[in-house]
């Protein structure tokens, strides 16, 4: 893409949904922070499922511990890897209790150090509770990024660099967001839906996918 075009690009789905959103679900920055640390490998519905029983039963880092192990784990085993989820979100919890005083950091060094926090995560976090300008780059922003020609790269890092480098400033607080859902609603792995695509005019993709008759 042309500078001109990711300019377009991102007009283009800023005019569709002025202020997208996260589709996890929380009220605070540690409720955040649970369901981003969740939702590894599984989806945003199955973790809304599970944090909606949850979340009523504990939402901060001490009623989670009070859980233990078990506890937690009959709240979240309809997620994907849940033991081991289980074990790191009980460990931060500890850690947020201990160093934080039972709060979330906000620095990427702090949230990284965190068990089960990794670079996504802490994009998320920093992106959605602190307004900063970050890419967390899953699986939809990846591809999103090399099919259109808007950041390739081969790896997940080489692709958030290059999308901090090439998305207008104007458009960074919102861009994580904008993509993800693109990827997830139209520029879909399998197929994308190109026939219905707002921005299909500013993509590299070729040939163009057409509707099924």
């Amino acid at each position: 893409m042309t500078p001109q075009q990711i300019d377009t690009f991102f007009a283009t789905l800023q005019a569709a949904n002025p202020m997208p959103a996260s589709e996890l679900e929380y009220t605070s920055v540690f409720e955040l922070l649970t369901a981003v640390l969740l939702s590894a490998q599984a989806t945003d519905v199955g973790v809304n499922k599970a944090t909606r029983r949850l979340f009523p039963v504990a939402n901060t880092p001490a009623t989670i511990l009070a859980l233990g192990q078990e506890g937690l784990e009959s709240h979240i085993r309809t997620i994907g890897l849940y033991r081991s989820k289980a074990k790191h979100l009980l460990e931060t919890c500890r850690i947020l209790v201990e160093r934080h005083g039972g709060e979330v950091p906000g620095t990427r060094a702090e949230l990284e150090a965190l068990p089960g926090v990794g670079r996504k995560t802490a994009n998320v976090v920093l992106n959605v509770a602190f307004g900063e300008p970050t890419m967390a780059v899953d699986t939809h922003i990846f591809r999103v990024s090399n099919r259109t020609g808007l950041a390739p790269g081969k790896t997940p890092l080489a692709v958030e660099l290059k999308l901090l480098e090439r998305v207008p400033e104007k458009y960074l607080p919102h861009a994580h967001h904008w993509l993800i859902l693109h990827g997830r609603y139209v520029c879909q792995a399998r197929r994308p839906k190109c026939w219905e695509c707002a921005v299909a005019s500013c993509c590299d993709f070729e040939p163009k996918v057409r509707a099924e008759r």
